[in-house]
């Protein structure tokens, strides 16, 4: 058990001890038969995983990565295509696009929700494409390149407005795979389907990681595919494993993409509990709210869609001083995480796409403002206490400081300088 001196951001030992002779069975289980590599166990968790998202198929592969890479090539994706993303997301989720062989193309975000802002898209459509007629599709008017598809990012464990971006999509026929890697258990109250939708059953397939951070995480890399397309599970299968269907007859180039029975045991093991660690995460996510109520003058809190329900990934505010803020957290020993600094489009492994600063206003504005607090189920109330305490002292330092500073005459100033 972690104590009260630190915070840590993220408590990783607590629920493998809660879990461990459970963890210790599996581990022995597979020692006993030997299935170190698929087989049963990943068979079996990956019924139980597409259940859980409500959809029909399930495909365990080697990490998150892996997975939106996979699903991608196996829609169809293909070299010199251009697959649209957000550029305020961890690097993996254009990392596929290009391992895809195709170009990422960026799209704002909404400054609300952080993800991929529906009116955004339909201008990229309308403005930056044109339709081909030869090809009964979109092609980028810059680069001339076929657009294929749309990555939409559910990002801190909300989904993204999934309605819209599938309407355009069917109105521009344009496949969609859901980047769900924060998202396992999120819902979303489709007007389209008449019902609430798990996160992983709304596009043609979706992308789950389970590194061991994330709401359902494994001893280790893992993730997995989600889709209701029986054709693309199949092909992710022989993606994920040579290209082969069986041993050494290999019917495409393929990965070595598979997913570990350990892994996968583990996860077994863990996925029933994900819905009530998933509470706890929005029960803390309330609390923090409700400290943090006499604050929104000088924080952002996170703003969760009415027909949204999150499972609090990440909690995740903003402030103008966000530096300064993690600093003062830092010496009063609570850590945090910056969740992301720099969008992708100004990383310099994209450099060759050829964006520049100011052509994502409201992802540099927030990749400047936002700060990712301590939340995880094991998280206890009075640490929630101190956190926000000292969250608001560093706030009200700040502002007395600049009061002050506004008071200094500018000749004092001059004199300071000289």
């Amino acid at each position: 058990m972690i104590g009260d001196g630190r915070i840590p951001f993220l408590d990783l030992v607590t629920p493998h001890l809660e879990l461990e002779e459970e963890l210790v069975s599996v581990f022995r289980d597979v020692l006993k038969t030997a299935g170190f590599v698929g087989g049963p166990m990943v068979e079996e968790f990956e019924a139980e995983f597409a259940q859980f998202c409500g959809a029909e198929y399930c495909v365990g592969v080697g990490s998150g990565t892996d997975a939106l890479r996979l699903a991608l090539i196996a829609a169809g994706v293909r070299p010199g295509d251009i697959v649209i993303t957000v550029p305020n997301t961890f690097i993996a989720t254009a990392e596929a696009i290009s391992q895809a062989g195709a170009r990422p193309d960026f799209v704002d975000i909404d400054e609300h929700t952080y993800n991929l802002d529906p009116r955004g898209l339909r201008e990229y459509l309308e403005t930056q494409c044109r339709f081909d007629s030869t090809t009964g599709g979109l092609l980028n008017l810059k680069t001339e390149r076929p657009v294929r598809g749309i990555v939409p990012v559910h990002l801190y464990g909300q989904m993204a407005d999934m309605d819209p971006i599938l309407d355009l999509a069917a109105r521009y026929n344009l496949l969609v795979i859901e980047d769900a890697c924060q998202a396992q258990g999120a819902a979303y109250d489709s007007q389209r389907a008449g019902r609430w939708m798990k996160a992983g059953s709304m596009g043609l397939a979706a992308a789950f990681s389970f590194y061991p951070g994330k709401n359902l995480g494994a001893c280790g890399e893992a993730g997995a595919v989600t889709t209701n397309d029986q054709g693309l599970r199949d092909r992710v299968r022989m993606l994920r494993d040579h290209g082969q269907r069986r041993k050494y007859y290999h019917e495409i180039e393929g990965y070595n993409g598979r997913l570990d029975a350990l892994q996968a045991g583990i996860l077994r093991a863990k996925l029933p509990r994900l819905p009530k660690w998933n509470q706890k995460r929005r029960a803390i996510a309330r609390r923090y709210n409700e400290l943090f109520r006499s604050q929104t003058d000088t924080i952002v809190l996170p703003c969760i869609s009415p027909g949204s329900k999150s499972v609090y990934h990440l909690y995740v505010i903003r402030v103008k001083n966000r530096d300064q803020l993690r600093e003062s957290l830092e010496q009063a020993n609570i850590a945090t995480q910056i969740h992301y600094p720099t969008p992708l489009h100004l990383q310099r492994a994209y450099s060759n796409l050829g964006y520049q600063a100011g052509d994502f206003p409201v992802a540099e504005k927030v990749a400047a403002e936002v700060l990712s607090l301590p939340i995880y189920p094991q998280l206890k109330a009075r640490q929630q206490k101190r956190i926000a305490g000292e969250v608001v002292a560093s706030l009200e330092t700040r502002r007395a400081s600049d009061r002050t500073a506004r008071e200094v005459p500018c000749a004092a100033w001059e004199e300071h300088a000289a």
